[in-house]
């Protein structure tokens, strides 16, 4: 039996919900996976290397 890491499961998520992945991205200096998805780009996701995760809110926008 295979187990699916939290990253793919996210992605199969919104895929399952068709919603567009615009930017995947892996930062090597915090080692965290951002991601920005969304029809108006309006879901950001961080997923931290020990699998947690949680939506990024910008506090300046």
């Amino acid at each position: 039996m295979s187990r699916r890491s939290p990253q793919s499961a996210l992605v199969n998520l919104f895929c399952d919900m068709l919603q567009p992945i615009h930017l995947f991205r892996y930062d090597a200096s915090y080692k965290y996976i951002f991601i920005l998805a969304g029809i108006n780009e309006g879901i950001e996701i961080i997923i931290f290397q020990d699998g947690n995760w949680e939506f990024y809110e910008d506090d300046q926008a």
